[in-house]
């Protein structure tokens, strides 16, 4: 296996590290029922999608 014949600088590390960072979801609000949801998925309070309905939500109340 091949052995660095020089160490690098912290700077040069963290110059390589810059881009592995967690970023925030992006949210978008409901147009059905106003609430918050992540971009281009169904809302899960209400189950629509792009203002279509995709999943059928039961209204059980336990």
């Amino acid at each position: 296996m091949a052995h660095p014949k020089r160490r690098q600088s912290k700077t040069r590390t963290l110059k390589r590290r810059t881009h592995d960072k967690a970023v925030a979801p992006t949210l978008a609000k409901c147009a059905n029922c106003g609430s918050y949801h992540i971009y281009h998925t169904v809302c899960p309070s209400c189950g629509y999608y792009r203002g279509k309905i995709a999943i059928v939500m039961d209204e059980t109340v336990e």
